[in-house]
């Protein structure tokens, strides 16, 4: 069976550019904002990603997989980490419509699915406090789909 999101969490594998998890964790802020086709490795999903075809879809022996993975696990919690020192620190994607809105969404629902919901729970109340701190400029539509991809 395919376990490359696994691997890659494990940071053992490459993603489909050839990065492992610590060339993705090195990027700046420029690198986060700018490159597009990593957070579909970090942030693994069920569900393909219209913004990146190609990118790996989560199955549930690989879920399970990685779940069971205290390596996988904590390579996870270093990628979020990251994410929300991202959300934190810059202001760019606090605008109306940014493609950040829709990671922020995936990085909750991933966090959710694999490491539980308090620590989804926890990157959504960082995000959610920043955009209350810079006035609320975040649509609606995207604050929704943040609540709920914590549900499930």
């Amino acid at each position: 069976m395919d376990h490359r999101l696994h691997d890659f969490l494990r940071g053992e594998g490459r993603d489909g550019r050839g990065r492992r998890l610590s060339d993705v964790l090195a990027f700046d802020d420029d690198g986060i904002e700018g490159v597009h086709d990593f957070i579909q490795w970090l942030f693994p999903s069920r569900e393909g990603s219209r913004a990146v075809p190609g990118s790996p879809v989560l199955g549930e022996e690989e879920a399970a997989a990685i779940r069971a993975d205290p390596r996988a696990l904590e390579g996870l919690r270093a990628a979020a980490a990251r994410m929300a020192r991202f959300y934190v620190e810059t202001d760019g994607w606090l605008v109306p419509f940014d493609h950040n809105h829709l990671r922020i969404t995936r990085i909750i629902a991933a966090l959710r699915d694999l490491l539980g919901r308090e620590e989804a729970e926890a990157f959504h109340a960082a995000v959610a406090a920043r955009n209350r701190e810079a006035g609320g400029p975040v649509n609606a539509d995207s604050l929704r789909y943040w609540a709920r991809a914590l549900g499930g």
